[in-house]
């Protein structure tokens, strides 16, 4: 389920039924709810703002044209609403591979819900999609599939549900509903319309805190990535061919030093570290590279990506208590 580099080849891939991941990944999905489930909204009782920034295959040139590497730039946020039971959330990314580049704007309501010692979210998605292509050259002159400096944007929709304790965390989620279909202006003209269908992505990810000491918590963490083409119902809607899969794990340190480790099948590993400071470590700063240890053909040898958060104070309560004594209890 590798992100498939659209130069020369991009119209006998892009344009039918993609079985590639559209959508951008990332080294940090530890940190990174908002972008992976609308039921993260709020969940963990205070706002959060995040920014990411990355670069993947950094370097990677496609020999006759620039820009094989492709850049993401994404920015969440969300906050508990104790007024509608619930969270919102909104999330805006940059997408460019190639000559691809898309922009996405997502808004999220997550009802929340007590379920044991934790909570359980429920969410909904509203998605908005910009996606622009570039000049392509044509292996064959009068190719209709190949679009000519053209935009599409439709709606989408997602959905989802999210678990959060102090100590574990789940979520499973699936966008782009409607399986919008993209279509744009041929190179030839009068030409028919090329196409491009954003498939179904679901996300399955979890982490679980483990107090390794009372200075130190460990955090496994898992994310299996998947993509279902065609409609719901078609017999290889389900294909476990198309998933991709990432484990890893964290240490935190005094809840404000942390580094780990991570894998991503059939692709790299990763190492991650970042600190915590400002007032309660609001604050966060994160650095993750990745080495890519297979499939290194068509791709250069590391991925980089930055991050930088902000939690909001817990919200307080809107009026004190009663304090209560036996003075006046005669």
């Amino acid at each position: 389920m590798k992100r498939t580099l659209l130069v020369s080849l991009f119209s006998s891939v892009a344009f039918s039924t993609a079985l590639a991941q559209q959508q951008p990944q990332f080294s940090h999905y530890g940190f990174n709810g908002m972008f992976l489930n609308p039921a993260y909204a709020g969940i963990k009782g205070q706002g959060e703002i995040t920014a990411l920034g990355r670069s993947q295959y950094f370097g990677y040139d496609a020999t006759f044209d620039t820009g094989g590497s492709p850049q993401t730039y994404m920015l969440t946020a969300s906050l508990p609403v104790a007024a509608i039971g619930g969270g919102l959330g909104i999330g805006v990314y940059r997408d460019r591979i190639a000559q691809l580049t898309t922009t996405n704007v997502q808004l999220s309501y997550s009802k929340h819900l007590k379920v044991g010692e934790g909570r359980l979210g429920i969410g909904i998605q509203g998605v908005f999609n910009n996606i622009y292509q570039g000049t392509y050259r044509p292996i064959d002159k009068d190719d209709v599939k190949v679009p000519q400096e053209g935009a599409d944007r439709k709606l989408d929709a997602g959905v989802g549900v999210w678990y959060e304790s102090d100590k574990l965390y789940a979520g499973l989620s699936v966008n782009n509903l409607l399986r919008s279909d993209y279509q744009f202006n041929s190179q030839v003209a009068g030409g028919k319309t090329a196409e491009y269908i954003n498939e179904n992505h679901a996300y399955l990810t979890a982490g679980y805190n483990i107090e390794a000491s009372s200075s130190v918590v460990v955090t496994p963490t898992v994310l299996m990535k998947m993509v279902l083409p065609g409609k719901f119902g078609d017999n290889n809607k389900f294909n476990f061919k198309n998933n991709s899969y990432e484990a890893g794990v964290r240490a935190t340190f005094n809840d404000r030093f942390w580094g780990g480790i991570g894998y991503r099948y059939d692709e790299s590993f990763t190492a991650l570290g970042g600190l915590s400071f400002s007032k309660d470590n609001a604050m966060r700063v994160g650095l993750a590279y990745d080495l890519i240890a297979f499939n290194q053909d068509a791709r250069a040898l590391s991925s980089f990506e930055i991050m930088l958060s902000y939690r909001l104070p817990k919200p307080g309560l809107a009026v004190r208590p009663a304090i209560r004594t036996p003075r006046y209890s005669f």
